[in-house]
C-alpha cells in the first residue's frame, strides 16, 4: 500500500514592504505585478513634512526579471502631514514616488562590484522597498513645505496669521533715530501743560 506524503505549501514570505522574488524565477524577461496597500512601518519624510507611522502606501509596481537582479518600476502613493514653514499651521497632503530600481543579484558581477551604498540587494531572494521608499520620499517632498502656495505667513510684530487678520493689518513702527527725540518732545510737551492748568486754577 502506497503512503501519499501530503505537500505543505511554502508560506507566502511577501508581506507589507517585503517582496519575494521566488515566485518571479531568474528567467531573464520573466515579469509580475505588485498591487497591494500596506501601512508605513516607520514615519518616513523630513523634519516639517512626513508620511507619519501607520498611513496606507498604495503600492502599483512590476517586477521584471533581469540577468543582474530584478528591476522594479511603478508607482508608490501616499498621505503626508506637514507643518507650514510660512504660517505654521498644520496642513495635510499626498506624495506620488515613481520608481526604477534595480536590485542586484547576490554574487552578481553588479553586486560584486558596486559599493555597499551604490545599489539596493536582494537578500534571502526577498526585496526590501522600506529603504528606497525613504530615500524617494525625502528627495520628494520640500525641506520648506507651504500650506498653500500663496501663504502669506505670520506678521512679523505680532505673530498673527495674515490669512485671518482684518484687512490692511499693520503695526505703526517709529524709526528708532527719532525715537529719542520723540521722547524728549513729549517729555516736553507735558510742562507747559501742567504750568497752564496751575495758572488756570489760580485765577480761578
Amino acid at each position: 500500500m502506497s503512503t501519499r506524503r501530503s505537500s505543505t505549501p511554502r508560506p507566502d514570505r511577501a508581506a507589507g514592504l517585503v517582496l519575494d522574488t521566488l515566485t518571479l524565477g531568474r528567467r531573464p524577461g520573466s515579469m509580475r505585478t505588485v498591487q497591494r496597500v500596506v501601512p508605513a512601518p516607520s514615519r518616513m519624510g523630513l523634519d516639517l513634512i512626513a508620511i507619519e507611522q501607520g498611513t496606507d502606501i498604495d503600492l502599483d509596481l512590476r517586477m521584471e526579471a533581469v540577468s543582474e537582479g530584478v528591476l522594479v518600476t511603478g508607482t508608490v502613493r501616499s498621505d503626508t502631514v506637514g507643518e507650514c514653514s510660512r504660517c505654521l499651521e498644520p496642513f495635510t497632503g499626498e506624495v506620488e514616488l515613481y520608481l526604477t530600481e534595480l536590485f542586484a543579484y547576490p554574487n552578481s558581477v553588479t553586486d560584486q562590484t558596486a559599493d555597499e551604498d551604490e545599489i539596493y540587494r536582494i537578500e534571502d531572494d526577498l526585496i526590501d522597498l522600506e529603504p528606497v521608499i525613504v530615500d524617494a520620499v525625502g528627495l520628494e517632498l520640500p525641506l520648506r513645505p507651504l500650506c498653500s502656495d500663496d501663504c502669506e505667513g505670520l506678521c512679523p510684530e505680532c505673530g498673527i496669521r495674515l490669512a485671518i487678520a482684518e484687512s490692511g493689518h499693520g503695526h505703526e513702527i517709529m524709526d528708532p533715530r527719532w525715537a529719542g527725540l520723540a521722547a524728549a518732545f513729549g517729555a516736553g510737551s507735558e510742562e507747559p501743560s501742567s504750568a497752564s492748568d496751575s495758572k488756570n486754577n489760580e485765577e480761578k
